[in-house]
């Protein structure tokens, strides 16, 4: 059964960069037809996809925050990692990470971890 663990430092300041690693147990990332994605959920909003990495490496942006998010992984661990720069208060939000299996839409969320930007 394939778990997905969200961590990071649940406050961060503004304008600093916020990071966040998901630890992934139960199957490897690198394993074909996975996606990672990294999901937000504003306080009183809807779910907004900010990115993924793909089994391969490669990566996908949402163009709304492309400018600001990295999205990386070390295999070796078995994580990946969330980097969104220059922080405001409207990034504050429940954090997701998440594993998609593209031919069959299966999906496995993580539990979520909250972030605060506040100074």
């Amino acid at each position: 059964q394939v778990q997905l663990q969200e961590s990071g430092p649940g406050l961060v300041k503004p304008s600093q960069t916020l990071s966040l690693t998901c630890t992934v147990s139960g199957g490897s990332i690198t394993t074909y037809y996975y996606y990672y994605s990294w999901i937000r959920q504003p306080p009183g909003k809807g779910l907004e996809w900010m990115g993924a990495i793909r089994y391969s490496g490669s990566t996908h942006y949402s163009p709304s925050l492309e400018s600001r998010t990295s999205i990386s992984r070390d295999t070796s661990k078995n994580q990946f990692t969330l980097q969104l720069s220059s922080v405001t208060p409207e990034d504050t939000g429940v954090y997701y990470c998440a594993r998609i299996n593209i031919l069959t839409m299966k999906d496995y969320w993580g539990q979520g971890t909250q972030v605060t930007v506040s100074s």
